[in-house]
């Protein structure tokens, strides 16, 4: 595939000169100029939108309906701006898939699927403009030197993509590791490369970490780079701890590039190629689920798109000095927020993701892994795993004593009834499934907070 260099640079300049905007006035303007031409552009471009904004000017578009996944596959026929039909994206991603062949493309058009963690997988389109623009907003965004700089990049994806590929260059060495793949074979593939930039989920950086204390790995990356799952702080530690460094994130899905780190650590909004909207579930507490519009895609427009994560904003300006927002954490989705019965009325109120996490965390530092399953209101279920020294003995019984007393005092905190809590063992193959030979088969995305059951259709999720 030829990839435009120019085009890319130029993208890689612009994202620079953009960083200086000076104040969130100026960022504001400069948005609101953007995203009244994007939806010029998709009225034109696109059946469903035009349809669907119909009763709305330019000038109102804060006020139009509210997208998701579910309505976005349902109307995706009419909606991308180049023909592509479902049927056909689908076909094609899901041969990708299964061959792990990515190069085909329909026309000059990429496409690939989201991992389908929320229940219904998602497909995505991308031009070759927005794949150039793509590639040089993250080369400006990640990259922790000059472009001018030579720097090998491994980046470990459950699928690959010509999204992903357009980055590579004689000076950029792109190397794609298919998640799939058994780890003595990416330990050996990196153990060669020796890169300078190691980027993948956390759930693979703890493998690897672990590969590095055993001394199997010797590689000295200057930068790591969490992508595609929550950062959990025991992971975060793990990883730090064997690699000697701070680990970065960047928060991206099929809907966007939303968010990187600074140099700070700090993870801020890429406010230069999208506009996010904040549903609170708490404002006190800077808790919201983010609406997005990303004036940057044209192809598979992207507008007033409700996501289903959880992300909290940073109280205190971040030391950097960007204008974009700074966020604290991104905690995971709404379909995990864990519910209680209030003590007033029997009511469900919602207990974030977050607090459930730091209530395990902070109960021992000897949890060394931990998985919170919420089976009913009144009903949950914690594995875990100690530190070996601890694992058997009065030591694991009082961990799991000291974890009930603070799960306890969350739920009489936020006024509601303690469930019942029931301890297991965190077993190896929760998200990492092993052969026989100990080789890994399959790596799920992971998740230390789940909830599994539904809400009534008559319960307000947020009271």
């Amino acid at each position: 595939m030829l990839i435009d260099k120019g085009a890319i640079v130029y993208h890689y300049l612009r994202t620079k000169l953009h960083q200086r905007l000076a104040n969130r006035q100026e960022v504001e303007q400069w948005q609101e100029e953007r995203v009244r031409s994007h939806v010029r552009f998709v009225r034109k471009h696109s059946a469903f939108y035009r349809e669907l904004w119909k009763d709305y000017t330019d000038a109102q578009w804060r006020q139009f309906p509210i997208m998701d996944k579910e309505l976005m596959m349902e109307h995706f026929d009419q909606l991308n701006t180049v023909g592509i039909t479902k049927e056909e994206a689908f076909a094609v991603a899901y041969q990708a898939e299964n061959s792990r062949d990515f190069a085909p493309t329909i026309g000059p058009i990429t496409f690939g699927l989201s991992s389908g963690t929320s229940g219904n997988r998602g497909i995505f389109l991308v031009s070759p403009q927005e794949r150039r623009a793509w590639s040089g907003t993250v080369i400006a965004k990640m990259l922790p030197h000059s472009l001018l700089q030579k720097e090998s990049i491994a980046f470990f994806l459950r699928a690959n993509s010509n999204l992903y590929g357009s980055v590579g260059s004689h000076r950029l060495q792109f190397h794609y590791y298919d998640l799939l793949n058994p780890v003595k074979e990416h330990i050996e593939r990196l153990n060669e490369q020796r890169p300078g930039l190691l980027v993948a989920p956390p759930s693979m950086l703890r493998i690897l970490a672990q590969a590095k204390q055993q001394g199997h790995l010797q590689i000295h990356p200057h930068k790591i780079i969490s992508v595609a799952e929550v950062l959990d702080p025991l992971v975060r530690k793990a990883i730090e701890t064997q690699f000697e460094q701070r680990v970065h994130q960047v928060y991206q899905c099929t809907e966007g590039f939303l968010a990187c780190t600074c140099s700070h650590g700090t993870l801020h909004l890429n406010e230069d190629i999208v506009i996010i909207e904040k549903e609170y579930l708490d404002q006190k507490l800077g808790r919201f689920v983010p609406i997005i519009t990303d004036f940057s895609r044209r192809t598979q427009p992207i507008v007033r798109y409700r996501l289903n994560d959880i992300l909290t904003e940073r109280a205190e300006p971040c030391p950097c000095g960007s204008p974009y927002l700074a966020i604290e954490s991104i905690e995971g989705r709404c379909d995990d927020i864990f519910y209680g019965y209030s003590l007033h009325d029997d009511r469900l109120r919602p207990i974030f993701p977050d607090f459930i996490s730091r209530a395990i965390i902070q109960a021992s530092e000897k949890v060394v892994e931990y998985l919170a399953i919420q089976h009913t209101p009144d009903r949950i279920e914690i594995c875990l795993r100690v530190d070996e020294a601890d694992e058997a003995g009065s030591r694991s019984a009082q961990i799991e004593e000291h974890i009930t007393h603070a799960m306890n005092d969350l739920f009489l905190k936020i006024n509601c009834k303690p469930p019942a809590i029931e301890f297991n063992v965190y077993e190896q193959d929760i998200y990492a499934r092993y052969d026989k030979q100990g080789e890994l088969t399959e790596l799920k995305k992971l998740r230390r907070v789940e909830r599994r059951f539904q809400l009534g259709e008559d319960t307000d999720p947020f009271i």
